[in-house]
């Protein structure tokens, strides 16, 4: 289903956090479940992959995750701040000590203000500031802006397993 190498980078991903006793889990939008997908596409990822939340509509952000409506429809569901909500509740949420969240316009269509390809993150680690990445990918297609998401989400939790493993001493290698 997906690419070897991307399953390779997730198989690398499941091995470090586990080697570092570390869970994880995902809010996810507009890859609609793509990441948790992938990382439980491979045997075994339940040992550190805690939940993933598919929060594709707004409605689902604010009932799943606790996101006030009121944020959403100041800020934009795809939003720095509702990627920075997003992940906070998620790890709130779950017993995951990493929390990656991703809405974005995955396209076709969006606007001048937020075109396809326009996708934002969040990063949550527990006792630590959340970080938010913002990524134009451009008006790939559907499918690409979402797979390079996919990308870029192990990413993101690749530097969150790392920096608890750097802080609390546990082994990420």
């Amino acid at each position: 289903m997906f690419s070897e190498p991307l399953t390779r980078r997730a198989e690398d991903l499941l091995d470090h956090a586990r080697t570092a006793a570390i869970m994880m889990a995902t809010a996810e939008s507009c890859t609609g479940g793509l990441v948790a997908g992938l990382l439980t596409s491979i045997a075994g990822a339940s040992d550190v992959f805690e939940r993933g939340f598919v929060t594709y509509s707004n409605e689902s952000k604010t009932e799943l995750l606790g996101i006030p409506a009121a944020i959403i429809a100041a800020h934009g569901a795809v939003s720095a701040e509702v990627a920075r909500r997003m992940a906070t509740q998620c790890l709130l949420k779950s017993n995951a000590d990493i929390a990656v969240s991703i809405t974005g316009v995955a396209g076709p269509g969006g606007s001048a203000h937020k075109p396809a390809g326009l996708v934002y993150f969040g990063l949550a680690v527990r006792d630590h500031p959340v970080q938010v990445v913002c990524k134009r990918f451009g008006d790939r297609g559907r499918t690409e802006v979402r797979l390079v998401a996919v990308d870029t989400a192990l990413a993101l939790f690749e530097q969150g397993v790392d920096l608890i493993a750097q802080i609390e001493g546990r082994v990420a290698d």
